[in-house]
């Protein structure tokens, strides 16, 4: 068991205790200017520049990436790399998000030149309220601390993490004032486990002729050949008029053998479940795989509200994207 009186301990708690607590002052500081800042990244035309030095390039690079994610493109602008060369990545219609803890260095303050000859609107983030940074900029995000929860007082701690959660609460302010929605996150993350979290049922739904289908007056032998063809365990019973009526299902069949003396002299309309499962194209994924865990069955078909089969979803197609 962890001595709490293990001087590492005590370093830990009070390190945890002094950023969670410079992050807590960051709430009363969200005001006029927090909204302005919102305001001049929503109608960014471009994309944004997050520019930095230092422990806050680091945290520029982490928030750039946040802000492509969530709807706002947004590149990290290295404030040294700008000076020679890279300044070039600015482009009409950018906004320019520069971070600095003292706000007085000198490379962002370069950048900082360079985005007003440009015309384009700044927003800093700063831990110096009144430094150059702060003043010139369009719009200041005070990030101020009193201390670093360093032993010694120097290595970026509180202030690196006040920095990092008032990037973070800019640029999830940002995604819910553009209306960024759940398909919007899936759109840029195709292949990571969220966005496949976020795939829709029409996505992965089987569809046309490779829909097992039959009709009601469909003999059991035909409907035994159409889901043996198409290989995923049940098959579609429709009406006459093309719409879902049933499902007949491996277990169906089973229970149908054990209790017809002859099975091949019925028909679909007599063996079917008529309370097949169904499960609507735009419905998550993963509500799917739920469902069908749920009733311990394999497969749901896909219809509209008429109740027209738009296609058939399998659990191992849920299994094959490998986002569960």
């Amino acid at each position: 068991m962890t001595d709490p009186l293990d001087p590492g301990v005590t370093t830990a708690v009070r390190v945890l205790e002094a950023e969670a607590e410079a992050v807590r002052r960051l709430i009363g500081r969200v005001g006029s200017d927090f909204i302005r800042a919102v305001d001049i990244a929503a109608n960014c035309q471009g994309k944004i520049a997050v520019t930095g030095m230092g422990k806050s390039g680091i945290i520029c690079k982490k928030l750039a990436a946040t802000l492509s994610s969530t709807g706002t493109p947004a590149i990290f602008l290295h404030a040294a790399e700008a000076l020679h060369g890279d300044i070039g990545l600015l482009g009409g219609g950018d906004v320019v998000l520069a971070l600095s803890k003292s706000g007085e260095t000198a490379e962002i303050l370069q950048v900082l030149n360079a985005a007003k000859r440009l015309g384009l609107p700044t927003i800093a983030v700063s831990g110096n309220p009144d430094s150059t940074l702060a003043r010139h900029a369009d719009v200041n995000l005070d990030v101020s601390v009193p201390e670093e929860a360093c032993p010694l007082g120097l290595a970026p701690t509180t202030s690196t993490a006040a920095s990092m959660a008032m990037g973070d609460a800019l640029a999830m302010a940002l995604m819910e004032k553009k209306g960024f929605r759940h398909e919007d996150f899936a759109v840029v993350h195709p292949a990571g486990a969220l966005g496949k979290k976020l795939l829709r049922v029409s996505e992965l739904m089987h569809r046309g002729a490779a829909i097992p289908q039959v009709r009601v007056s469909t003999r059991m032998g035909e409907v035994i050949y159409e889901m043996s063809r198409k290989g995923m365990g049940v098959t579609t019973v429709v009406s006459e008029d093309g719409l879902l009526t049933g499902v007949i299902s491996d277990g169906d069949l089973r229970r149908l053998l054990e209790k017809s003396p002859n099975p091949l002299a019925m028909v679909a309309g007599d063996c079917m479940s008529r309370s097949p499962k169904t499960i609507a194209p735009n419905d998550l994924a993963t509500a799917a795989l739920a469902q069908m865990e749920g009733l311990k069955i394999t497969s749901l078909v896909v219809v509209d509200e008429r109740r027209q089969i738009l296609g058939l979803l399998h659990i191992h197609d849920l299994w094959r994207t490998q986002m569960f």
